[in-house]
Order: C-alpha cells, then sequence, then structure tokens
C-alpha cells in the first residue's frame, strides 16, 4: 500500500524502486505483487500528472508479471477533476461563495496538473473506486465514515460516485469532495467502536486510509515518521508518511506487523 504521493514522482520511484517494485527505468518489476495506491497523486507537488502516468503505466505492465497496480481516488483528485470541469463556477451554498477554483488553489492546486490533463488521465481517473478490500483490509483514502452516505456496500459506494463524476451535477461534486475531505472518524475514545461498526457495514477486520498524516496524528515532526500509525485498538492503520512535508514515501505490506 501506498499512501498520498502529492506530485512527489522521484520520492516515489525511489521508494518503489527500494522496495524492489520497479527496475531502474522504472517499469515494473515487482511480479506478482499486488499493489494499491490511496489516492492524492496530486497538488502540493511538482509532477502530480508524472505520479499518475507512472502509476497507470505500472497499472499496465504488472499483469504481465502476474501482479496487479490499481489506485483508490482520494480527496485531491475530485478537487483535479471538479476544478477541471466546473473551475470557478459558483456552488449553490447559503455559507458565502464555494466553488472548485477557490478550494483548489487554497489546497495547493498546481497549474500544470490542470494543464497536463489528458482524456487518457480523465478516462482511467473516473473509473477508479474509492473504497475496496484486499483481503481482510477496507481500503480507502480518507478516515471517514462519510463514505456510507453513498451505501452500506462497497459496490454501491463505488457505483454511487462513479456515476457523480460522469454527470454535470456541480452540487453533488462539491458534496463528493466535501465528505472526502472530512477526517478523524476513527480517533478518541469512541474510535475503535466505531471503526468496528464500520467494518461489520463494509467487511474486513482493518480499515487502511491515507489523508491523515500520521506526523499531525502523533504531534511528531513528518521527518520523524519512520512507520504507519495502527491505533483504535489495531482495527485502523494510517499509512500517510506526510510526504508533502517533509516525510517518507512509506510502502506497506498487509498484513502489518509492527517492529519491535
Amino acid at each position: 500500500m501506498i499512501g498520498d504521493v502529492h506530485g512527489h514522482r522521484a520520492e516515489l520511484e525511489g521508494a518503489l524502486r527500494a522496495n524492489g517494485l520497479v527496475d531502474d527505468d522504472a517499469n515494473w518489476s515487482g511480479g506478482d505483487t499486488h499493489l494499491w495506491f490511496l489516492g492524492d497523486f496530486v497538488d502540493r507537488g511538482p509532477d502530480g500528472i508524472g505520479v499518475i502516468d507512472l502509476v497507470m503505466r505500472l497499472y499496465e505492465q504488472a499483469p504481465e508479471a502476474g501482479g496487479m497496480v490499481d489506485s483508490l481516488l482520494g480527496n485531491h483528485e475530485i478537487l483535479l477533476l471538479g476544478m477541471h470541469r466546473f473551475g470557478d463556477t459558483d456552488v449553490p451554498s447559503d455559507f458565502g461563495p464555494r466553488s472548485f477554483a477557490r478550494s483548489w488553489e487554497i489546497n495547493g492546486g498546481m497549474e500544470d496538473d490542470q494543464e497536463g490533463l489528458t482524456e487518457a488521465h480523465l478516462e482511467w481517473l473516473t473509473t477508479r473506486s474509492v473504497l475496496t478490500l484486499a483481503e481482510e483490509h477496507l481500503l480507502m483514502h480518507s478516515d471517514t465514515i462519510e463514505y456510507l452516505q453513498w451505501g452500506e456496500t462497497i459496490e454501491k459506494i463505488n457505483d454511487a460516485v462513479r456515476d457523480l463524476l460522469k454527470s454535470d451535477d456541480l452540487g453533488d461534486w462539491w458534496e463528493c469532495w466535501r465528505r472526502m475531505t472530512t477526517r478523524y472518524s476513527f480517533r478518541g475514545p469512541q474510535g475503535a467502536e466505531v471503526a468496528e461498526q464500520f467494518l461489520d457495514i463494509l467487511g474486513g477486520k482493518q480499515v487502511v486510509h491515507g489523508h491523515s498524516v500520521i506526523a499531525d496524528q502523533l504531534g511528531i515532526l513528518p521527518a520523524q515518521v519512520e512507520a504507519p500509525y495502527e491505533y483504535a485498538g489495531g482495527k485502523v492503520l494510517g499509512i500517510d508518511g506526510g510526504l508533502f512535508v517533509g516525510g517518507p514515501c512509506l510502502v506497506v505490506p498487509l498484513p502489518y506487523t509492527p517492529e519491535d
């Protein structure tokens, strides 16, 4: 599993190479390994489109070796696509002026990412899932239970998001962006209980997410992050090392076993 890359293609390539998943030319060398990205390829870093291009290439190459590479959508993919489709069109709101353009600018949007988008990128991104079950692990980008607003099965949730990404309903798009920016559903004294209820509905024994930087969760510097963050009684695993703020690009095997 790999969490939020945010445009840092060189660091991603280095992490993949160090783990034997790509060769010196950044082509797939991971054999029959299954590799999931948890979204947020773009914004805040220098080469979001390059990250997407790399992942799309590995997506094509891995099956030839018996492997699999795929990605979930993160909230920044929704922002990228929403900006591309709606720009500065105002979202109907009782809370003042809102638009994808404003949110894109505030949240680290990069002009090169918008300018580099192609039809192939758009087709690939809009057909990705937002949730998946990898054996006993429920993979998701955002550490939020807001996904359940789209349904109570993985299939229904994924279908609902794919349908809205085909639509021109600005309100639905904005609600998708809003839901996927929420976080911390599994923190606090009720976190384990919330996670257990969430898993009972959607399946799996552990939630694995990106989105929320581990350093923020632990109150440490990003450069001090060395491993994923297991919490909520072991029912949740956060893997966002905070690459865009100087943390590591974590490549996390599942099941994850903390080092002693």
